[in-house]
């Protein structure tokens, strides 16, 4: 009967040894991706709440003009318009333009309508971009265009330049 005991105390000391390893084994691994899912989630809500739709576009003599609407459900600050990477140029043969108003291919921007006068490009406003550019096609040629946000967001066209 003892060694019956003796051995039942054996197997529940391993068993109570083993847990506590599979335990500390796990815990870290969970906690490591619990953090990862998050970070991940919040990456992935910034995205979903930040969008943009190009309206229209112009391009025509050197220069275009194009009008981009936010339709996400956040305001984007002026500081990442700021940031933002804006090609043009034709199809395979486009620049990378500066907001450097010295350079020769260049552009600019404007909130229109900021309804709350803060001067961030909020939802349901249009950001007016004025962009000048040698590489811009002739008339009846094909521009490409592409605005991309610091956060990674990125929205291109195709169009034909007019006169």
């Amino acid at each position: 009967m003892s060694s019956e005991a003796f051995t039942t105390a054996m197997f529940l000391i391993a068993a109570i040894i083993a847990a506590g390893v599979l335990i500390n084994a796990v815990f870290p691994v969970i906690y490591t991706l619990a953090g990862t899912i998050s970070s991940s989630s919040h990456s992935v809500d910034e995205r979903l709440s930040n969008d943009v739709k190009i309206v229209t576009t112009y391009a025509g003599g050197g220069n275009a003009r194009i009008w981009l609407k936010n339709v996400g459900i956040s305001r984007i600050s002026p500081s990442d318009v700021d940031k933002a990477d804006v090609f043009l140029g034709a199809p395979g043969d486009f620049t990378r333009l500066s907001l450097n108003p010295q350079k020769p291919d260049r552009w600019t921007y404007e909130i229109l309508e900021d309804t709350r006068g803060n001067g961030y490009w909020d939802p349901g406003e249009t950001l007016y971009i004025d962009a000048y550019c040698q590489s811009i096609p002739g008339e009846g040629e094909v521009v490409y265009f592409q605005f991309v946000l610091s956060t990674g967001l990125s929205r291109s066209t195709t169009f034909t330049a007019g006169t």
